[in-house]
């Protein structure tokens, strides 16, 4: 872990994102102080190799060298793996584990390392706030993801988005490893590479670190969802994604299914097309509770909904779908 500490003074930075992230020998923390020294807020973008808009948005702030309204750490903590290969295509580096799932202990491995230590960076008696900044591969409107939609993380989300999901899983990420009383949100900006995610996450953040005050509650306009549940592949399923049903393929989802994120799906709601006799999906509560076939149902070849419900982060990249999540679906507060 590298911390750059510019108390006296910005450093030089080179023309691009791109760029700088060529510079940084690994994970790296930047703090920056503010004009109220008895506060802090965390600041964390590229967990994720191939999610560049946290990236964007600190490298240009810092680019700015505006003083902010309190000090402020800045974490960019997936530059390994978003030098590996081409470039910002790889969520982690192949053979290693997610670095946003490994935010509680064991921390014994590399990456659990670099997390351990961001978190003693992010200890601080004046902590304020916590924002962590993403991309995803699927098409969704900006949202933020908390522990829970109180005042303090649905003020936070409101510098970014209009839609807010509460999330229980305890999944090792960054948003859950404080306590209730610090607002600590995942922000999911928008597609990767698409320029109004990364203008969204810097008008976003520029209002954020210039406020005096965080908001509390949410603004106008608000959507927040709750209960979610996690669908996933199970093992050994294949995975395809067409306009229609692909023969060898366990299952097959429609190649814009990623239309409905955010939207209400009516009960037999048709999702994808199967092989087979048996739901080639799990959905499992954060509790633990398997509700599978309470959520989907086969109807012949195809998958339906059993239930109505608002999927999110539904995503088009088998990859992702496979090691990560198909989607969530949650309901309407």
């Amino acid at each position: 872990m590298t911390l750059i500490d510019v108390r006296e003074g910005f450093p030089e930075l080179p023309a691009t994102a791109e760029a700088w992230l060529g510079e940084l020998s690994g994970p790296t923390a930047v703090r920056v102080p503010g004009r109220d020294g008895s506060r802090l807020r965390v600041v964390s973008g590229l967990l994720h190799g191939n999610e560049p808009s946290g990236l964007r948005a600190i490298f240009e702030l810092l680019r700015r060298r505006a003083l902010p309204a309190t000090r402020v750490l800045f974490f960019v903590g997936g530059v390994e793996a978003a030098r590996h290969g081409a470039g910002l295509v790889h969520r982690m580096v192949p053979g290693r584990r997610d670095l946003n799932r490994c935010f509680r202990a064991p921390f014994s491995d590399r990456d659990g390392a670099v997390a351990q230590a961001a978190l003693a960076l992010m200890q601080d008696e004046g902590l304020e706030a916590v924002v962590d900044l993403h991309n995803n591969t699927g098409h969704n409107p900006a949202y933020g993801v908390g522990v829970a939609a109180d005042p303090g993380r649905l003020g936070l989300t409101s510098f970014f988005a209009r839609r807010f999901v509460t999330s229980a899983f305890e999944l090792g990420a960054l948003h859950e490893a404080f306590p209730a009383h610090v607002p600590a949100v995942a922000i999911e900006c928008g597609r990767a590479g698409d320029p109004a995610a990364d203008a969204l996450a810097l008008a976003g953040l520029a209002e954020l670190l210039a406020a005096d005050r965080l908001p509390l509650g949410k603004r106008d306009d608000f959507q927040v969802l709750v209960d979610p549940v996690r669908v996933r592949v199970r093992p050994n399923v294949m995975l395809r994604f067409a306009e229609q049903r692909v023969p060898d393929a366990d299952l097959t989802m429609a190649a814009d299914v990623d239309r409905h994120n955010f939207q209400r799906l009516d009960a037999g709601t048709r999702v994808g097309w199967v092989r087979g006799t048996s739901l080639p999906i799990t959905a499992v509560r954060e509790s633990g509770e398997d509700v599978s076939e309470a959520f989907f149902a086969l109807r012949g070849s195809e998958l339906v909904t059993r239930r109505p419900m608002v999927p999110i982060m539904m995503t088009t990249n088998a990859t992702v779908a496979v090691l990560d999540c198909l989607f969530y679906a949650a309901r309407e507060a």
